[in-house]
């Protein structure tokens, strides 16, 4: 059976970057895009990543543009705007899809691992609700990428321990991460 070690993703290169990599340490897995209303989330996964890295932390950034277009730059022009507009010192991968026959098979490993839960409540969640209803109707019922920014927490020894999606809390985000460091 397949782990999460044994998945590679396009890096930007031309190359794969492979998860094993990151073997022995805790990994946030995100897909991404430029022109999100999720995209200032950056600011809070880098900080995340400033304050854990050292601990053993690291951050897959995957930028996708399924949906709504919301990253339509090259690979190199969302790296510039990380970097300018957030300060990222993560590694960023090449633009990716996430959902569909062209997703990347550590898509198809994660959603296997933690399916869709729900937004939670609050307003971001009414809204994304509403909107995905118009999508796809049945959405609630698979395990797609629904969103940019969802994001997947996996502990050191690889289980996928955490899904968010993008309305989640970041703070949230950053306890289950610190309670696997």
């Amino acid at each position: 059976m397949a782990t999460i070690y044994d998945h590679t993703v396009p890096d930007t290169k031309g190359g794969e970057f492979s998860l094993a990599e990151n073997k022995g340490k805790v990994m946030l897995i995100v897909n991404t895009a430029t022109g999100c209303g999720f995209t200032p989330q950056y600011k809070e996964i880098e900080e995340i990543y400033e304050k854990y890295h050292d601990k053993g932390f690291e951050v897959i950034d995957i930028p996708c543009n399924q949906f709504a277009g919301q990253a339509p730059e090259s690979d190199e022009e969302i790296h510039e705007f990380c970097q300018l507009k957030y300060h990222t010192q993560f590694p960023q991968m090449k633009k990716s899809d996430v959902n569909g026959e062209n997703a990347l098979p550590l898509y198809a490993y994660l959603k296997s691992q933690k399916g869709f839960e729900g937004f939670g409540a609050g307003p971001a969640a009414l809204a994304m609700s509403a909107m995905l209803k118009k999508i796809d109707k049945d959405y609630k019922n698979n395990p797609d990428i629904k969103w940019n920014f969802t994001k997947f927490v996996v502990d050191r020894e690889g289980n996928v321990a955490a899904r968010f999606e993008p309305t989640a809390k970041m703070e949230k985000v950053e306890e289950c991460v610190a309670s696997l460091i």
